[in-house]
């Protein structure tokens, strides 16, 4: 057996490659694109390693073209939760034991694997599946994705490192156990990056998953698992199932094994799920550990100081890439009175020369909303703003599910600083917009500190230093990722961790060392080399 103590590679943030015409990337997405297009895909589970196919096969479409059929997954239940749980039992104990480089080989090599080979495929099934524009896949299902890979890895020796002072005669040591029991991973659709990150992570420590991700993002979770296995990963270590949310927690959350929760979604269903845990809490071997990144309702504060095409940029950006369908994206906007006419003049220039249309044609910067459920309620919030007289929709508004699911970037402009679009989670291209006076500064500070239950991202513009510090201060809570003249979007692993804290989770800082550690039972080891021999301490003579 190896003696030496390894370092993992130095990890450096995956490089975004630009698919600008010319390139040799461009040409092999499109081609990439074109091969999946022209296939029929038929997506089984993957259950301790085999292959699981049902009787009920769901279809696929493309959110931005429904006429097409990109193939079928076969959807599971019961039995094949209650398989999978099983399958993760089973290859704990060799998975657990298995030294930690070579965990970390496996992941360090699909990361080697998603950047290089599968690079196109990766980008390719993300932007058929969940219709994102090239530089948008690019992001997240390579370069994101890769980096937790390289990371984490990384922070996995970090947290092995760390060792306690050992005094005289004693060698003092802590072993850093995987939970005792299995991990549900359960993913989003609008991330690749999370979907592949939320199993991994738990995986990388010597935990065995269970892995559910979102029925719309099948397509490139089943290129994810491909990834996994030509990685060296063995058979159930990961298990991906696909079924209901409630069948998978009728079956997991009473069963003594479960261990821990690595959620990403909505804020209504982690408590949901946090509730249910806590009435079985008697029923499990240990205290699961729950890990969950949820709502957002985001923000950026514009001072009267700001630099206005900075702060045109960050929204156009913020609210509206990938139609508004990041954790982050900024919905809800502050502006000064006197910058209120420029911001809105190049705000709207910007809008006015975005292409719309599926993300094959890469001229296109805006796509579709993910499916139908998430288009009516997006199309409710506009609804209700057409019809309100304290809101003017500046523009956008219009939305079609002819064809695909698709809404205009939207800009509302409130009077009323309370209305719930400035609230509450709408998680689609709508921004909301509240124009203050300019001496209102610090009491709209505290307005939008008191206007939302959640606390994710948010932004604020200006050069005046006093007044970035101001809302550094008034803000402390209200944002687990604070963002100084730049848009409240785009946190890069090692760069900045993610996570929020009131109603968006329990900021756990996906992307650190911090996440890591939600996922190892440490033990501490005393060995006393001249143990004592007689009972008597000296105070007793």
């Amino acid at each position: 057996m190896e003696n030496a103590f390894f370092n993992v590679p130095n990890p450096q943030n995956e490089p975004v490659l630009s698919y600008a015409p010319g390139t040799t990337e461009r040409e092999a997405l499109q081609q990439m694109l074109k091969q999946l297009r022209s296939e029929y895909v038929e997506i089984p589970m993957t259950i301790g390693g085999r292959k699981v196919k049902t009787d009920q096969a769901v279809k696929m479409h493309p959110p931005h073209d429904l006429q097409h059929e990109l193939g079928h997954f076969y959807q599971g239940g019961a039995e094949h939760v209650r398989q999978a749980i099983e399958a993760a039992m089973k290859a704990k104990k060799s998975w657990e034991r298995m030294p930690w480089w070579e965990r970390a080989a496996i992941f360090l090599k699909a990361a080697d694997l998603i950047s290089g080979p599968y690079r196109a495929k990766m980008n390719a099934a993300t932007m058929l599946c969940q219709s994102k524009n090239p530089f948008q896949s690019e992001i997240d299902a390579v370069a994101e994705l890769a980096d937790f890979f390289r990371f984490n890895a990384h922070f996995m020796t970090q947290i092995y490192k760390e060792q306690p002072q050992s005094a005289k005669y004693i060698w003092d040591r802590m072993d850093y156990r995987p939970l005792e029991g299995f991990v549900f991973a359960l993913t989003p659709f609008n991330f690749t990056s999370i979907a592949g990150n939320l199993p991994s992570a738990p995986a990388l420590m010597g935990n065995t998953v269970v892995w559910k991700p979102a029925a719309s993002q099948i397509y490139s979770a089943q290129v994810i698992m491909e990834i996994f296995e030509e990685a060296g990963l063995p058979d159930g270590v990961i298990n991906l199932i696909f079924v209901s949310g409630p069948v998978a927690g009728d079956i997991i959350f009473s069963h003594p094994d479960f261990a821990g929760l690595h959620f990403t979604g909505s804020t209504g269903t982690f408590q949901h799920l946090w509730k249910t845990i806590g009435n079985n809490i008697a029923q499990y071997k240990s205290y699961p550990r729950i890990v969950g990144e949820t709502g957002g309702k985001d923000f950026v504060m514009v001072h009267p100081s700001a630099d206005v095409a900075a702060v045109v940029t960050a929204l156009t950006r913020g609210a509206f890439e990938y139609q508004g369908q990041k954790c982050s994206a900024a919905s809800r906007a502050y502006i000064p009175q006197s910058l209120w006419p420029q911001i809105k003049e190049g705000l709207l220039t910007d809008l006015k020369s975005f292409k719309m249309g599926p993300p094959e044609d890469f001229s296109n910067f805006f796509n579709a909303v993910i499916d139908e459920k998430a288009f009516d309620k997006i199309a409710s919030y506009i609804d209700d703003a057409k019809q309100n007289p304290d809101v003017e929709i500046l523009f956008g508004g219009g939305y079609d599910k002819s064809k695909g699911y698709f809404i205009e970037p939207t800009v509302l402009l409130t009077k009323d600083p309370k209305y719930r679009s400035m609230c509450e989670e709408i998680f689609g291209p709508v921004l909301s917009v509240y124009v203050y006076e300019d001496t209102q500064y610090r009491e709209t500070l505290d307005l939008l500190d008191s206007t939302s239950p959640y606390g994710l991202t948010g932004a604020v513009f200006a050069r005046d230093r006093a007044a970035i510090q101001l809302a550094m201060d008034v803000l402390r809570y209200a944002a687990g990722n604070f963002y100084i003249n730049d848009k409240p979007t785009g946190a890069v692993v090692g760069q900045q961790p993610f996570g929020g804290a009131r109603g968006s989770g329990t900021n756990d800082k996906a992307g650190s060392v911090l996440n890591l550690y939600r996922w190892t039972s440490p033990r501490a080891i005393k060995e006393n080399f001249v143990p004592p021999t007689d009972y008597r301490y000296p105070f007793l003579g």
